[in-house]
Protein backbone atom coordinates (compact mmCIF):
# COMPACT_ATOMS: atom_id res chain seq x y z
CA UNK A 1 0.00 0.00 0.00
CA UNK A 2 2.90 2.20 0.81
CA UNK A 3 4.33 1.81 -2.41
CA UNK A 4 1.48 2.65 -4.36
CA UNK A 5 1.37 6.15 -3.01
CA UNK A 6 4.74 6.76 -3.66
CA UNK A 7 4.62 5.79 -7.18
CA UNK A 8 1.27 8.00 -7.38
CA UNK A 9 2.53 11.13 -5.91
CA UNK A 10 5.73 10.59 -7.66
CA UNK A 11 3.82 10.54 -11.43
CA UNK A 12 1.89 13.45 -10.26
CA UNK A 13 5.22 15.78 -9.52
CA UNK A 14 6.01 14.46 -13.19
CA UNK A 15 2.89 15.77 -14.65
CA UNK A 16 2.42 19.15 -12.12
CA UNK A 17 6.25 20.54 -13.19
CA UNK A 18 4.53 23.31 -15.22
CA UNK A 19 6.58 26.00 -16.75
CA UNK A 20 5.64 29.34 -17.70
CA UNK A 21 4.98 29.16 -21.30
CA UNK A 22 2.59 26.23 -21.32
CA UNK A 23 0.38 28.67 -18.97
CA UNK A 24 -3.44 29.94 -20.75
CA UNK A 25 -6.07 31.72 -19.91
CA UNK A 26 -9.49 29.99 -19.02
CA UNK A 27 -12.20 32.18 -21.00
CA UNK A 28 -11.60 33.77 -24.37
CA UNK A 29 -11.54 37.31 -23.91
CA UNK A 30 -14.46 38.84 -24.87
CA UNK A 31 -14.04 41.35 -27.73
CA UNK A 32 -15.90 45.23 -27.43
CA UNK A 33 -18.78 45.48 -29.49
CA UNK A 34 -18.40 47.52 -32.66
CA UNK A 35 -21.54 49.51 -33.40
CA UNK A 36 -22.19 52.05 -36.22
CA UNK A 37 -21.14 49.42 -39.06
CA UNK A 38 -24.67 48.44 -40.84
CA UNK A 39 -25.84 45.56 -39.51
CA UNK A 40 -29.04 43.83 -37.90
CA UNK A 41 -29.61 46.99 -35.40
CA UNK A 42 -30.32 49.15 -38.04
CA UNK A 43 -29.53 52.65 -40.19
CA UNK A 44 -28.14 54.00 -37.38
CA UNK A 45 -26.57 51.02 -35.00
CA UNK A 46 -27.72 52.09 -31.86
CA UNK A 47 -25.78 55.67 -32.30
CA UNK A 48 -28.80 57.55 -32.83
CA UNK A 49 -29.24 60.76 -35.40
CA UNK A 50 -26.19 63.20 -36.14
CA UNK A 51 -24.41 65.21 -33.95
CA UNK A 52 -20.73 64.70 -32.03
CA UNK A 53 -22.24 61.27 -30.18
CA UNK A 54 -22.67 59.42 -33.73
CA UNK A 55 -19.59 60.30 -35.18
CA UNK A 56 -16.51 58.11 -35.50
CA UNK A 57 -13.95 58.80 -32.84
CA UNK A 58 -16.56 60.84 -30.68
CA UNK A 59 -14.57 62.47 -27.99
CA UNK A 60 -16.86 64.48 -25.39
CA UNK A 61 -14.65 67.34 -23.19
CA UNK A 62 -15.54 65.88 -19.46
CA UNK A 63 -17.86 68.53 -18.21
CA UNK A 64 -15.32 68.54 -14.93
CA UNK A 65 -13.01 70.66 -16.51
CA UNK A 66 -15.25 73.46 -16.88
CA UNK A 67 -15.73 73.28 -13.29
CA UNK A 68 -12.26 73.48 -12.68
CA UNK A 69 -11.15 76.57 -14.54
CA UNK A 70 -13.86 78.56 -12.97
CA UNK A 71 -12.26 78.35 -9.69
CA UNK A 72 -8.97 80.89 -9.17
CA UNK A 73 -5.72 79.80 -8.58
CA UNK A 74 -4.68 80.39 -5.24
CA UNK A 75 -1.25 80.60 -4.67
CA UNK A 76 0.35 79.00 -1.06
CA UNK A 77 -0.83 76.94 1.63
CA UNK A 78 -3.99 77.11 2.94
CA UNK A 79 -4.37 75.52 5.93
CA UNK A 80 -7.43 74.77 7.52
CA UNK A 81 -8.23 75.70 11.30
CA UNK A 82 -9.36 73.64 13.41
CA UNK A 83 -12.36 74.35 15.31
CA UNK A 84 -11.74 75.28 19.06
CA UNK A 85 -14.42 74.52 21.18
CA UNK A 86 -15.40 75.94 23.99
CA UNK A 87 -17.99 75.20 26.95
CA UNK A 88 -19.56 78.26 28.68
CA UNK A 89 -20.50 77.49 32.58
CA UNK A 90 -22.13 80.57 34.94
CA UNK A 91 -21.41 80.69 38.37
CA UNK A 92 -25.12 79.91 39.49
CA UNK A 93 -23.94 76.81 38.04
CA UNK A 94 -21.09 76.11 39.86
CA UNK A 95 -23.10 77.29 42.74
CA UNK A 96 -25.49 74.62 42.82
CA UNK A 97 -23.49 71.21 41.79
CA UNK A 98 -20.71 71.94 44.18
CA UNK A 99 -19.60 71.95 47.73
CA UNK A 100 -16.58 74.03 49.49
CA UNK A 101 -13.67 73.20 49.14
CA UNK A 102 -14.78 71.82 45.39
CA UNK A 103 -12.00 71.16 42.75
CA UNK A 104 -13.50 72.68 39.71
CA UNK A 105 -11.85 71.13 36.49
CA UNK A 106 -13.14 70.45 32.96
CA UNK A 107 -12.17 66.77 33.57
CA UNK A 108 -14.82 67.12 37.12
CA UNK A 109 -17.51 68.88 34.86
CA UNK A 110 -17.97 66.05 32.32
CA UNK A 111 -18.20 63.89 35.33
CA UNK A 112 -20.80 65.63 36.87
CA UNK A 113 -22.45 65.89 33.40
CA UNK A 114 -22.44 69.89 33.35
CA UNK A 115 -20.21 69.89 29.90
CA UNK A 116 -19.87 67.06 27.87
CA UNK A 117 -16.65 66.06 25.72
CA UNK A 118 -16.79 67.23 21.58
CA UNK A 119 -16.02 65.29 18.98
CA UNK A 120 -13.97 63.19 21.30
CA UNK A 121 -11.89 66.28 22.69
CA UNK A 122 -12.39 67.71 25.93
CA UNK A 123 -13.48 71.55 25.51
CA UNK A 124 -11.99 74.55 27.20
CA UNK A 125 -13.86 76.23 29.57
CA UNK A 126 -15.00 79.48 30.61
CA UNK A 127 -16.73 80.61 33.63
CA UNK A 128 -18.08 83.30 33.39
CA UNK A 129 -19.69 85.84 35.88
CA UNK A 130 -23.33 85.74 36.04
CA UNK A 131 -25.03 84.53 39.44
CA UNK A 132 -24.08 84.41 42.52
CA UNK A 133 -21.06 82.36 43.96
CA UNK A 134 -21.20 81.62 48.54
CA UNK A 135 -18.65 78.39 48.49
CA UNK A 136 -15.12 78.08 48.37
CA UNK A 137 -13.98 76.35 45.20
CA UNK A 138 -11.08 75.48 43.45
CA UNK A 139 -10.79 76.14 39.93
CA UNK A 140 -8.41 74.78 37.68
CA UNK A 141 -7.38 74.80 34.02
CA UNK A 142 -10.74 76.89 33.00
CA UNK A 143 -10.21 80.36 31.14
CA UNK A 144 -12.10 82.65 33.50
CA UNK A 145 -13.61 85.94 33.25
CA UNK A 146 -12.94 89.11 35.36
CA UNK A 147 -16.68 89.38 37.03
CA UNK A 148 -16.18 85.73 37.82
CA UNK A 149 -13.10 85.86 39.15
CA UNK A 150 -13.51 88.78 41.67
CA UNK A 151 -16.64 87.08 42.46
CA UNK A 152 -14.56 83.79 43.10
CA UNK A 153 -12.31 85.28 45.04
CA UNK A 154 -14.60 87.20 46.83
CA UNK A 155 -16.02 84.17 48.17
CA UNK A 156 -12.54 82.68 49.43
CA UNK A 157 -11.78 80.73 46.54
CA UNK A 158 -8.79 80.39 44.39
CA UNK A 159 -7.82 79.87 40.84
CA UNK A 160 -5.22 78.39 39.18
Amino acid sequence: MQESRWRLSKNLKKKNNMQIHQLAPKHKNRSKKRIGRGGKKGTYSGKGIKGQKSRAGRKVVPIIRELIKKYPKLKGYRRVALKDYKAVVNLDTLEKISKDGDIISPQNLIKKGIIRIIKGKKPRVKILGSGKLTKKVVIENCDISKSAKEAVEKAGGTIR
